[in-house]
C-alpha cells in the first residue's frame, strides 16, 4: 500500500485547528510539511475501551523524544484481543523476536508513515512521531508503527423543500456529509476503516462506506448492485483532503494512526444522496450532518471537515 498511497495523496499543509481536548491547551508543532498540535486525545487518562488502564502523565514540555525525560516510565499494555494474534496484529515485540521492516514495504504490509522516517528507540520499538504519550505497547492496535487507515468524506449541498440549497449565517451555502455513530464509544464520525495489507487505497474508501453507511453486507443483490454503480460513480472523483498522523486515543507510543481521507462531493445531489443510509458493521447509526464549527466529533475528523467546508468554500 505504502507506494501507491505516496502517489495517491502526497503528503501536504494541512490546517488544523485547536480544540479543548484531554489537555487544558493545545501547542502547534511543525512536524515536516504538517502542522499538528501535540497529543491531546493521545494523552487521555483512561486508554479506550478499558475502565482501569491509566496513562502516565506526560506535560506538554516534554511530549517530545528530543526532550530529556530520565524518569519516564510508561505503563504498558496491549489488549488481550491483540494478543490473540489476529491476522490484522504483528506478532507482540515485548515478548517474542521478530524481524520487522521498518520504514518500509514489508510483504504486503505497509510500515511506511506519511510523516517521514520514524525513529526506533533503544529498546527496537518504533517511536510515535509526534511524541510520549504515556503509555508503551500497542493498546488496542494491530500495528507496530503507523496503522493505516482510510476516511471517505461524502459530501452534498443542504437543499430545502423547493430543492434550492440552504445558506447559513454567514451566508455561504451549507455542506451535509455522512456521518456515523461508532459502535465502540457512540461518538459521531466520518466512514472509515484500517487499509488491508496490499489494499488500493481507493478499494479500502468505497468498502468501507458501504459496509458502514450502507449496510452493503446485509442488501440482496441487486440493492448491492445499486449500492455499488452509485460508489463508483462518486468515487471516480476524489479530492485530497489529509494524509498523515492522527491525533487518535487509541496512539501509543510505539503505534499510532494515520489516514488518508478523501471527499466525495456529490454536487448535483442526484447521485449516492438519493440511496437510502442504513447503518452497519462497525456503526450503529447513520445520518446525513451539517458542516458546522459547533461539530463535536472522533478523534482528528472535525479537522478534515473544516478543510473541505473551506475547499468547497462552504458554511463553517
Amino acid at each position: 500500500m505504502g507506494s501507491r498511497v505516496a502517489r495517491l495523496a502526497k503528503p501536504r499543509i494541512a490546517k488544523m485547528t485547536t480544540e479543548t481536548g484531554c489537555t487544558k491547551q493545545a501547542k502547534i508543532q511543525r512536524v515536516d510539511s504538517f502542522l499538528i498540535r501535540l497529543h491531546e486525545k493521545a494523552r487521555c487518562e483512561i486508554y479506550p475501551r478499558t475502565t482501569d488502564v491509566k496513562r502516565v502523565k506526560v506535560e506538554d514540555k516534554y511530549v517530545k523524544w528530543a526532550v530529556d525525560y530520565p524518569d519516564y516510565s510508561p505503563v504498558v499494555y496491549t489488549s488481550e484481543g491483540v494478543l490473540k494474534g489476529p491476522v490484522w496484529a504483528d506478532p507482540d515485540l515485548l515478548t517474542t523476536e521478530a524481524n520487522l521492516k521498518w520504514n518500509a514495504l514489508d510483504g504486503k504490509v505497509s510500515r511506511i508513515s506519511h510523516m517521514g522516517s520514524y525513529e526506533i528507540g533503544k529498546d527496537k520499538l518504533p517511536r510515535n512521531p509526534i511524541g510520549r504519550t504515556g503509555l508503551k505497547g500497542r493498546g488496542c492496535l494491530g500495528r507496530w508503527g503507523p496503522n493505516h487507515a482510510a476516511d471517505p468524506i461524502v459530501t452534498r449541498w443542504r437543499r430545502d423543500e423547493d430543492d434550492k440549497k440552504v445558506k447559513g449565517e454567514d451566508g455561504k451555502n451549507v455542506l451535509q456529509f455522512v456521518a456515523v455513530q461508532r459502535r465502540d464509544n457512540h461518538q459521531w464520525a466520518i466512514p472509515g476503516g484500517m487499509v488491508d495489507p496490499g489494499e488500493v487505497i481507493t478499494q479500502t474508501l468505497k468498502r468501507e462506506f458501504g459496509e458502514e453507511a450502507m449496510n452493503s453486507l446485509e442488501k440482496t443483490e441487486a440493492e448491492r448492485e445499486d449500492i455499488e454503480k452509485a460508489i463508483n460513480e462518486l468515487f471516480d472523483h476524489g479530492t485530497n483532503v489529509y494524509s498523515g498522523y492522527v491525533d487518535d486515543p487509541r496512539n501509543t507510543d510505539n503505534s499510532w494512526m494515520e489516514t488518508v481521507a478523501l471527499n466525495f462531493h456529490d454536487e448535483s445531489g442526484s447521485g449516492v444522496s438519493q440511496i437510502h443510509l442504513h447503518a452497519g458493521d462497525d456503526a450503529v447509526g447513520v445520518k446525513w450532518m451539517d458542516l458546522t464549527s459547533k461539530l463535536e466529533i472522533y478523534a482528528s475528523h472535525k479537522d478534515f471537515l473544516q478543510e473541505v467546508a473551506r475547499k468547497l468554500q462552504a458554511s463553517w
